[in-house]
């Protein structure tokens, strides 16, 4: 037998979601996420479950981008099952679309994973988003 202590596994990293303060007046994007990669089984998981509880339970993801790998028609995330789709218009930024029945539609802005940090403020910055108007939630 060892006395070694085990080290703890390590922590998830951080959600990178911005969001944009609650108003009465309608927005287009209502807030900015950057995953790590372009694998959604792994990454909406985290996503819906850092949402703020006022949205709602989200059903329904659509995806617009080409990039996105794995976008089975559902999957169970946090014992709900999310129908999911992709989209690929040519005309709007790269957005996800989070339905939930009775709260609505999120539009939620994608940062490419590979992005900087400048590069990511500025695609904030280009759809209205700004860091002194939200915050990024954890």
């Amino acid at each position: 037998m060892s006395d070694r202590l085990r080290r703890p596994p390590p922590a998830p990293p951080l959600l990178r979601l911005y969001l944009a303060p609650e108003s009465t007046v309608p927005r287009r994007i209502d807030g900015a996420w950057w995953p790590r990669t372009f694998d959604l089984l792994t990454e909406l998981p985290p996503l819906l479950s850092g949402l703020p509880r006022a949205w709602g339970q989200i059903v329904s993801v659509l995806v617009n981008g080409t990039g996105w790998a794995g976008v089975p028609g559902r999957m169970l995330v946090c014992n709900q099952v999310v129908r999911l789709r992709r989209t690929t218009t040519e005309r709007t930024p790269s957005t996800i679309v989070l339905m939930a029945p009775a709260h609505g539609r999120r539009d939620l802005l994608v940062v490419p994973p590979a992005a900087t940090e400048p590069a990511a403020e500025s695609l904030m910055s280009a759809v209205g988003l700004t860091p002194e108007q939200g915050h990024f939630a954890s």
